[in-house]
């Protein structure tokens, strides 16, 4: 019997990966890597295995990839030592005898000299570790998040406008859930191993096409307002990040203001076999939340 692994299963799109791969194989097949199982007990109430494991510590991994087929390299978050967990996940992997190992990195656009710090260059080291490895591999290609749309047009976008730095292009976006559909149908079909899909988002829309949906779902002019990238660190700072993610979230913006995202391919629709979920759909699902809650008793 084929094992399936998928590591940061306790995180939001590890945890929505092993909830698709729930739709196409049974759980005894199915292993999620957690650093703390605590967090995984409604996985466990599912019936699938959780395995104690952490990026960190390479004894723990070589325990937890133990009988596994495939692995789904979740990728870690910014602002840790990204290269040494990737390589260390990799590494374990092609030790323990995986077959094809799955791993989500940032879409760059070919010949683009656009880079993120905490990004790019950890993207780029582990694609290369993976493949020196020696395990058969697939790349699948995220663009921006969908979810932090609204984050990133700025606080109360519907009450103030979408406030970012000027800019004309285009930019996919995809939600969690639909990625994470598409890992499953990578990590439970065939003939994926060597190939390299972006798994964006469509239609591709530009910060005033935010702003025209928000208007047309709120029944409001919602206008697209250009700021400098100093005003726009500090609206960010004002919703309470550190100092050192404003910036970083100025940079996704500026990447999305350039193109970096833009290509709109069908990999995302092949592989999950529907329409991806629209900016429209994503945001009007937004407000009918907001307006349930405020309805609640």
């Amino acid at each position: 019997m084929s094992k399936i692994l998928v590591t940061g299963a306790s995180g939001d799109i590890g945890k929505k990966t092993v909830l698709h791969l729930l739709k196409k194989r049974p759980a005894s097949e199915l292993i999620a890597l957690v650093r703390d199982p605590a967090k995984a007990e409604d996985l466990a109430a599912l019936g699938v295995e959780l395995r104690q494991g952490d990026y960190l510590d390479r004894e723990s991994l070589t325990r937890a990839f133990r009988g596994a087929e495939k692995l789904m390299l979740t990728s870690t978050h910014a602002f840790t030592d990204r290269k040494t967990a990737h390589a260390n996940v990799i590494d374990v992997a092609a030790e323990a005898g995986v077959q094809h190992l799955v791993y989500m990195p940032i879409y760059r656009k070919a010949g683009s000299t656009f880079t993120m710090t905490e990004i790019t260059e950890e993207d780029i080291f582990s694609i290369e570790r993976l493949r020196s490895s020696g395990v058969a591999y697939t790349l699948v290609q995220h663009p921006p998040f969908m979810e932090p749309a609204i984050m990133y047009a700025g606080p109360n976008a519907v009450e103030t406008g979408v406030r970012v730095p000027a800019g004309n292009h285009k930019f996919t976006a995809a939600t969690r859930d639909d990625l994470a559909a598409a890992h499953a149908a990578v990590l439970t079909g065939t003939g994926h191993e060597g190939k390299s899909y972006y798994l964006s988002g469509a239609p591709a829309v530009s910060w005033a096409d935010i702003a025209r949906i928000l208007s047309e779902i709120h029944g409001k002019d919602v206008p697209y307002i250009a700021i400098s990238d100093e005003e726009y660190i500090k609206s960010m700072a004002a919703l309470g990040f550190p100092d050192f993610v404003s910036p970083f979230i100025l940079k996704w913006v500026q990447g999305m203001n350039q193109g970096e995202w833009e290509e709109v391919t069908n990999d995302l629709e092949t592989l999950i076999g529907r329409k991806p979920t629209t900016p429209a759909e994503y945001l009007r699902s937004v407000a009918e939340a907001a307006q349930a809650q405020k309805s609640a008793p």
